[in-house]
Order: C-alpha cells, then sequence, then structure tokens
C-alpha cells in the first residue's frame, strides 16, 4: 500500500479523498493555486505545494508542476479526484513516465471512453444497448436532414467530444436539423476545437440513470447498482439519488451487466460511471462512460456501504477486488443535493464572497438515519470566481425514499449560510414538490416546472402557522430577555400582552401567545375571534443563534432566523418571509404606512452578479438598440454578456474592463 499519495484537485472532493487516505493511514500532499492558499483541502493536507496562480489552466491544469510537485514531495500515487485532469489520458501517462502510480483507470480506458463517437463504437460491439444513430461523419446540413429522417424525430445532434450540455440542440423537423447542425458544429468547434457532431434519435421525456461499475488490474469488474441524475438545470445535476424509483431487479441486473461488458471490453481497472438514457417504459441507451469518480458517488456508498475512493486506491496498488457481485447489496435510500453558491431569484447567476456564515447541519448517524455533508469551505472562507460555485454536497440515507427525503428536507432547513446567495431555498423547494416525491421524473423536470425561473412561494396553511409560530415564539424570547437587562428604572412590573399580530410579508395572522414552563404556546385566532387550539413550541433558541431548533406540537422543526429592521426573515421548507410581530396598536399603525416598491433602476446596468469585468462595449454618447451588448462579467468559469433591454443612449460608464465587481455595482447609466 502506498505510504503518501498527492490529490491533484481542490474543494471538497480533495478534503473528501483526504479523509479515506487518512483512515487507511495514508498520508496526503495537497496542491494548491494562489486563490486557495487558505483552502480547506490545504490546511487538512499533511504537505501542501503552491503550483500557480488562481486561473486552472496555469494551475490544476498543469501536469508538470503537478509530476514535480510529487517528486518534491515524495509521493507516490496520484488521485486526480473529478474535473481538471480526471479525464485526460495524458496525465496517467506523464505520471507513469515519472514512475508514479495514477489512482484511476489505464490510459487506453480513458482514451476508448473519451470521445463520445467511438465510445458508442464500443459499446456497440460490447453488445450494450445504444440509441439509434448514425456515429459516422456527417458531410453538410442536407446530409444531416437525410440521416434524421432514417431515425425519425426528434433526433439530438451532439458534439462528440462534447460535455456540459455544448454543442448539443435538438431538431423536432427537417428545418430544425439543418439548422442545429451549423449551430452544433460551431459551438463544438469554439468550445472544443473538435466540430465532429453525430445524430442519434432524442428519446421523449428521459431519465438520466446511470451504474457504477469497480474494475481491478486482474480482469475482475462489478457493478455496484444504480443512481438516478434525472434532475438537471441546463444539463447539469442539481440532486441525485440511488436506487432509481424507475428502475426494477430485472432492469437494474440487465443494465449492470451490460455496464460491465463494456468495462471489460475497454479494460477497465477502476471506479467508472456508465451512463444511461432511460425511458419511461424502462427502456435503457448507453450515453457514455465517464473515466473517474463522480460528484454523486456518495449516494451509491451510502446504500453499499462500500467507500469508492478506498477501492480505488487499493485496485490503483495492484489488489484484487475483495467484492463479488453477488456480494453487492443495495439497502435503504440516498438522496443528494449540490448546494450551489449561486441565485436562484437572478437565474441562478453566480455568488461570490466571504461565508460570513457557514454552519452546516451536524453529520448523524443514528435510528437509521445518516446525515453527511462533503464540503471544503468553512466560515470565512472565500468563494472564488475562479473555480466550480459547489460549496458541498449534502446527503442523507435512510430505510426508504420518502424518510430520505424528510431528513434532506430537514437538514436543508438547517443548513445555515450568510455573505453569499445560494441555492438551498430552490433545493428546499424541490424537495417538497409533488412530482419529486412521487418519483415522476425526466431531465426535462425543473424546466417544466419552473418555465419563469424560481421565485420564492407564499407560504400557506399549516406553513404559514409553523412560520407565524415560530415567529412569535423568537419575539417572545427576545421580550423576555429585555425583561431581563440589569439596571432598569424600578417601578410596577411589566405585563407582556399576550395577542399579537404577526406579518408574513403582508398577510397578517392573529394570535395569542405565552409561556407555559419549557413551551411557548400559540393560539390563532379566527377572523370571528375565536381562540383556535393550542400549539406548543419548544426549543433552547437563544437570541443570535441562526437556526431555530426544536418541536412544534411535538414534531421535529428548524427554521432559519436572521435580523431584519423591526423583524425576521425565516426561511423553513423552501420558504423565505420577512416576520413582524406586532401588538394590535401597533399592527393598525403599520396596516397605514405605505408600501415601499423599491427604487427605479430602468437606467442603470448593475452587475448581477460579483465577477470580472472582461470588456464594455459601449462608450459614452453611444446609441444602442435593444439587444446590444452593453458588457461581459465573468465569474465561476462563465462569461455573462449584458444586454440593453431596451433602446436607449449612454450617458456614463462607471466600470472598466479588469475591474473586479460587487453585486448590484453600478456598470453604467442611460441617458
Amino acid at each position: 500500500m502506498f505510504k503518501r499519495i498527492l490529490i491533484a484537485n481542490r474543494g471538497e472532493i480533495a478534503c473528501r479523498i483526504m479523509k479515506t487516505a487518512r483512515r487507511m493511514g495514508i498520508e496526503t500532499v495537497a496542491v494548491y493555486s494562489e486563490a486557495d492558499k487558505d483552502a480547506v483541502h490545504v490546511e487538512m493536507a499533511d504537505e501542501a505545494v503552491l503550483i500557480g496562480p488562481p486561473q486552472a489552466a496555469e494551475s490544476y491544469l498543469q501536469i508538470a508542476r503537478i509530476v514535480e510537485a510529487c517528486r518534491r514531495t515524495g509521493a507516490e500515487a496520484v488521485h486526480p479526484g473529478y474535473g481538471f485532469l480526471s479525464e485526460r489520458e495524458a496525465f496517467p501517462r506523464a505520471l507513469a513516465d515519472a514512475g508514479i502510480v495514477f489512482i484511476g483507470p489505464n490510459p487506453g480506458a480513458i482514451a476508448a471512453m473519451g470521445d463520445k463517437i467511438e465510445s458508442k463504437k464500443a459499446a456497440a460491439k460490447a453488445k450494450v444497448s445504444t440509441v439509434p444513430g448514425y456515429l459516422g461523419i456527417i458531410e453538410d446540413d442536407a446530409h444531416a436532414v437525410r440521416i434524421a429522417d432514417e431515425i425519425g424525430y426528434p433526433v439530438m445532434i451532439k458534439a462528440s467530444a462534447g460535455g456540459g450540455g455544448k454543442g448539443m440542440r435538438i431538431a423536432r423537423s427537417k428545418a430544425e436539423v439543418a439548422e442545429g447542425f451549423k449551430l452544433a458544429r460551431a459551438e463544438a468547434k469554439a468550445s472544443f476545437g473538435d466540430d465532429r457532431v453525430f445524430i442519434e434519435k432524442f428519446i421523449v421525456e428521459p431519465r438520466h440513470i446511470e451504474i457504477q461499475v469497480l474494475g481491478d488490474k486482474h480482469g475482475n469488474v462489478i457493478y455496484l447498482g444504480e443512481r438516478e441524475c434525472s434532475v438537471q438545470r441546463r444539463n447539469q445535476k442539481v440532486i441525485e439519488e440511488a436506487p432509481s424509483p424507475l428502475i426494477d431487479d430485472a432492469t437494474r441486473r440487465q443494465m449492470g451487466e451490460q455496464a460491465v461488458a463494456l468495462a471489460k471490453a475497454v479494460h477497465y481497472d477502476s471506479a467508472g460511471t456508465v451512463e444511461f438514457v432511460a425511458g419511461q417504459d424502462k427502456s435503457f441507451y448507453f450515453l457514455e462512460m465517464n473515466t473517474r469518480l463522480q460528484v454523486e458517488h456518495p449516494v451509491t456508498e451510502l446504500v453499499t456501504g462500500i467507500d469508492l475512493v478506498e477501492q480505488m486506491i487499493r485496485v490503483a496498488a495492484g489488489e484484487r477486488l475483495t467484492i463479488s457481485q453477488s456480494e453487492v447489496v443495495m439497502t435503504g435510500w440516498a438522496v443528494e443535493s449540490r448546494v450551489y453558491a449561486e441565485d436562484p431569484l437572478r437565474n441562478f447567476l453566480p455568488s461570490i464572497g466571504r461565508l460570513v456564515k457557514y454552519r452546516p447541519p451536524a453529520e448523524v448517524s443514528r435510528d437509521g438515519i445518516t446525515v453527511r455533508n462533503d464540503t471544503g469551505v468553512e466560515e470565512g472562507g472565500e468563494i472564488s470566481i475562479y473555480y466550480d460555485p459547489m460549496i458541498a454536497k449534502l446527503v442523507t440515507h435512510a430505510p426508504s425514499r420518502a424518510a430520505a427525503i424528510e431528513a434532506q428536507t430537514a437538514a436543508l432547513d438547517a443548513f445555515y449560510i450568510d455573505g453569499i446567495r445560494h441555492n438551498i431555498p430552490f433545493l428546499s423547494a424541490l424537495m417538497h414538490h409533488p412530482r419529486w416525491r412521487k418519483g415522476e421524473l425526466s431531465t426535462g423536470f425543473i424546466a417544466e416546472e419552473y418555465p419563469q425561473g424560481f421565485h420564492l412561494p407564499e407560504p400557506d396553511g399549516l406553513s404559514a402557522q409553523r412560520i407565524a409560530a415560530v415567529g412569535a415564539a423568537v419575539d417572545h424570547i427576545l421580550g423576555e430577555r429585555k425583561r431581563k437587562i440589569s439596571g432598569q428604572m424600578p417601578g410596577r412590573a411589566v405585563f407582556r400582552e399576550r395577542r399579537r399580530a404577526v406579518w408574513l410579508n403582508r398577510q397578517e395572522l392573529a394570535l395569542d401567545v405565552a409561556r407555559d414552563g419549557e413551551a411557548i404556546v400559540v393560539r390563532f385566532i379566527e377572523a370571528c375571534g375565536a381562540v383556535g387550539a393550542a400549539h406548543h413550541l419548544v426549543s433552547d433558541w437563544t437570541p443570535g443563534d441562526g437556526v431555530w431548533h426544536g418541536s412544534f406540537d411535538g414534531r421535529p422543526i428548524s427554521v432559519q432566523v436572521r435580523n431584519i429592521p423591526n423583524g425576521f426573515r425565516l426561511a423553513h421548507h423552501g420558504f423565505e418571509v420577512e416576520v413582524r410581530v406586532f401588538t394590535a396598536g401597533e399592527a393598525e399603525a403599520a396596516r397605514l404606512m405605505p408600501i415601499n416598491s423599491g427604487s427605479d433602476t430602468g437606467k442603470k446596468l448593475l452587475c448581477p452578479m460579483p465577477g470580472l469585468v472582461i470588456s464594455i462595449d459601449v462608450a459614452e454618447g453611444q446609441e444602442v438598440k435593444a439587444g446590444e451588448t452593453l458588457a461581459v462579467v465573468e465569474a465561476m468559469k462563465m462569461q455573462n454578456v449584458l444586454r440593453a433591454e431596451r433602446d436607449g443612449v449612454v450617458k456614463t460608464v462607471h466600470a472598466k474592463p479588469g475591474a473586479t465587481l460587487a453585486v448590484d455595482a453600478l456598470i453604467l447609466e442611460f441617458a
């Protein structure tokens, strides 16, 4: 076994690999860019080596510098994690030349599966179900139309060297094929330097299901069940689960055996994933093979009890698999949510800055419920503009799918982040979506259910009552605290008025609130004046705590609490509500107050996310038309084009190329 390994990655996956290595008694070496000098993975490692500037192309993608870091530190092997160099055939070859072991598949397997066209040919040869399509060279748009006519509509036009949704088009007619072929080829050329595309049948309401495989260097390959990854936004996974609510035992066995056949055909010898597109009728077709550890590997680990990172290390050291196919048993259900630094209310634009508060839920494993949080950040750390916006992967495991979802819901409610925008409200809303709960999924789920983007829902019914009750309880505790402040003037005793008007945004609920031992008792008052049943809230919450953990009528509940002027902002179950608690007299006055509609920013271009100004494409005094490019801002490897919403004349330009702007920073003004 290795004594020391280097992790050629950063963030949560670097930390994840280090945890297993530490448990195995293996020392670890971190590499880091100048932007990551204070990162968690650097602190966790036994040794760390600076490999370059913040840009990944000048640091984490520099093979020679990583090889040199191995030489300097005596690392015998390298784990690439995912992304960066993990699927670059040149990386393991360079390591081998330096006498260093690659903790991953052999270069031949990476090469065989790295090209989408060649991988589909290999899959077909291994008798893996493949989508009907044409994998040869497509001469022009007329040739593409003839192919599509033969396959039958709709069809998918895809870049051979593609990934991340680039160079991909769905076509439902001859005209769309001709146009889509040209666009896909241009995108492929621009993104990958390779304009080859192929055409295949597009599966209506498809599901994205993948099989985890594990091989060794002695010809043994097994499969570890499937993961459902259909909940995606712009071809990027958001929520994953294992097993899939669609797949039965017979289909699982068929998919698994085909995945193993493909892996053996390319002499696969590590952890890898064979991805399939599946129809709602359980038909399935090969999509691609990822020759690395997947982001969503924790759900497989939790349902099988197998540490995939450990297996990768052991296999790379030459050990045989000690697990046979018959010993692989899937127990319970696991759900993973990807927590990203992005603003779901601004079309998921990246959000960067300092994590002023970072309080993830406690990692526990008791009473059949497991909560796991894979992360690479800590409170006070920076979310950088240079890398992927992932903050953490929150994973829950329970005996059933419903229980795993409930555990995930509770964990998201307890996940407190301040300083940047994040997608936890969106993830919480997804967990309560009826279609998600029923398992009626497809890769179009988010686009279909949120066609106008995500907007915070207004709570009603029991959710509104819970939030109002917690708001009243928080207000009551704050009131009790004020009564205990020392040095107050003596006088008659202060009796707290029990009646309260609680505003949830502008929705008003009347209630009665009082202390009863450890509990705060809340009774809602109907319009006719009748007092409802008592609700008991018990919590050890104290002012300043970010999360109100307690119980509502005996059932556990977590509500996030943030102070705002004259009230709080409470977050629970995907709702985020401004809550204000008034006495009857205060409520009467508040109803007369005008509503502040905010200032008019129609003549200003504001920066929609923190980022780097790449270009300012207009000048002062210039006339612009609606749709024209005004500026380009880069954040987290994405360039965002800011366009004019209407015709106008540029009055003043406030920002310059190269400037780093905060969210809502003024870029330019119109006359």
